[in-house]
């Protein structure tokens, strides 16, 4: 059963009738935002690398393309969540890949976390076509996804950008503008990213210091986050750390190549950041022995418990 949706946009509703959302890739985040395009009324075409994905969502109405390309010729928006940067370039940019394809009025809005280096790439592809490009990578877990209450960080052309905010706004609990060009949001994204890393980080080398003094982590963490910081994220990724879902919503993997894409952008400015080199390292590591799959913030206090031992 699907959580009750908040009431939509009014622009969006008036949109909805007449705009073809493209989505390609229909990953736990990507299939979200789809189910939620849909009851919303939006015409939904969705491509993604593994089929069988996106059988629930054509249960839903939703129209199966059999590539990028066939997902994106007719859209008005084309909207992408894929995996990473390789992911991106063969979809988008290799041989049949979906920009060619996509019609001259149509928008792009690249949800995922990709580099800034690509995204500056990215944004010279569409100018060359003659696309508009708006980068919106957003923060949330897939379940915040399902409830339309992701934080939308945007980043392109003012106009683009009040074009697609009606359409965003159905995924969001808010949007933050953070400048007309697209890899600036990408950056923000990043160094968000790197932020919720070192959070883990801390509040994971804290935890084995609770366990060696026989306090219990849970009311350490409870009473810190009280007196400290109040807030939601501290309290939900300390929930997480302590008891790891059953299936993650990010994995360790994905935190290493965060930090990975934050630290490359970092360095092509000359900003050199020894902690996020450190934490680097530490995940690398983490993830050579095994931990890769791990949820994200249970993965890391293993990683610290096992860095911990002698």
């Amino acid at each position: 059963m699907r959580p009750a949706l908040r009431q939509p946009h009014p622009m969006g509703m008036s949109q909805s009738a007449t705009q073809k959302i493209a989505i390609l890739g229909i990953g736990q985040m990507g299939a979200a935002m789809a189910s939620r395009l849909l009851d919303a009324g939006y015409s939904v075409s969705i491509w993604n690398r593994t089929a069988a994905a996106t059988a629930p969502l054509v249960a839903e109405g939703a129209t199966p393309a059999t590539t990028p390309t066939e997902a994106a010729k007719h859209c008005d928006v084309l909207l992408t969540m894929l995996f990473d940067d390789a992911a991106y370039e063969q979809v988008l940019l290799g041989e049949n890949g979906a920009l060619a394809a996509l019609p001259t009025h149509a928008v792009h809005i690249a949800c995922g976390t990709i580099s800034v280096a690509l995204s500056q790439r990215l944004d010279e592809e569409h100018k060359r076509l003659g696309h508009a490009y708006v980068a919106a990578p957003v923060f949330g877990r897939p379940n915040v996804a399902a409830d339309g209450r992701l934080w939308i960080v945007v980043a392109g052309d003012p106009s683009a950008v009040e074009h697609v905010r009606p359409l965003l706004a159905l995924l969001s609990r808010g949007i933050s503008v953070v400048g007309d060009r697209p890899a600036q949001a990408h950056a923000v994204k990043l160094a968000g990213n790197f932020m919720i890393t070192m959070m883990i980080q801390a509040m994971s080398e804290a935890v084995v210091f609770a366990q060696e003094q026989g306090i219990d982590p849970t009311s350490m963490l409870e009473t810190i986050n009280s007196a400290l910081f109040q807030s939601p994220f501290y309290a939900t990724y300390g929930k997480l750390l302590l008891n790891p879902p059953p299936a993650p919503g990010a994995t360790l993997s994905l935190g290493l190549k965060d930090v990975s894409l934050f630290l490359a952008a970092a360095n092509d400015t000359h900003v050199h950041p020894e902690v996020a080199s450190l934490i680097a390292q530490r995940l690398r590591l983490a993830v050579e022995s095994g931990l890769g799959s791990s949820d994200w913030a249970s993965g890391m206090l293993q990683a610290a418990q096992a860095a911990s031992r002698p």
